[in-house]
């Protein structure tokens, strides 16, 4: 009974590491982007656009290869249009191929056809748990970015 139990509880515990074979995950590119600043300060907007090229599996981010940012100033409130126009020049900037992934509300909540249709590469809003947490990321760079950027430049609320 005992070896039995020991056996059991040995094979509960190690069975992953033993006998699961090495599985391959299916992985690809996007460009998770994220827009902090889309509210007014000093008479106008300052935003910042965090963009990464990213190659992500189901629930992971598997590397990172290139990050960039790019800030814009308008002096009135900005359109679905100009964000659109932002993402697709800091996305410009990246030396890779991926579908762009953005949260619904940064494209003003429309449903997924329009932004789509505005877009010169592949759009989408995110669906998988990998594409949640490099959305999560992108929107960590913005945002410190983008108050990094306030405090240089002396712009007070």
């Amino acid at each position: 009974m005992w070896v039995f139990l020991a056996v059991n509880f040995y094979f509960t515990i190690h069975k992953n590491r033993i006998f699961s074979p090495r599985v391959k995950y299916n992985m690809w590119d996007i460009i998770p982007v994220d827009i902090s600043g889309r509210h007014r300060i000093k008479g106008g907007y300052y935003m910042v656009c965090a963009a990464a090229a990213l190659t992500v599996s189901a629930d992971h981010i598997e590397k990172v290869k290139q990050i960039k940012i790019l800030p814009l100033w308008l002096k009135r409130s900005p359109s679905l249009l100009d964000i659109v126009q932002l993402v697709e020049d800091t996305a410009d900037q990246l030396s890779f191929e991926g579908m762009i992934v953005a949260e619904k509300g940064d494209m003003y909540n429309r449903p997924l056809w329009m932004p789509e249709s505005m877009f010169s590469r592949a759009f989408k809003y995110q669906e998988s748990i990998a594409e949640r947490r490099a959305i999560e990321l992108v929107h960590h760079i913005s945002l410190s970015a983008r108050n990094l950027l306030i405090n240089e430049l002396q712009i007070e609320a």
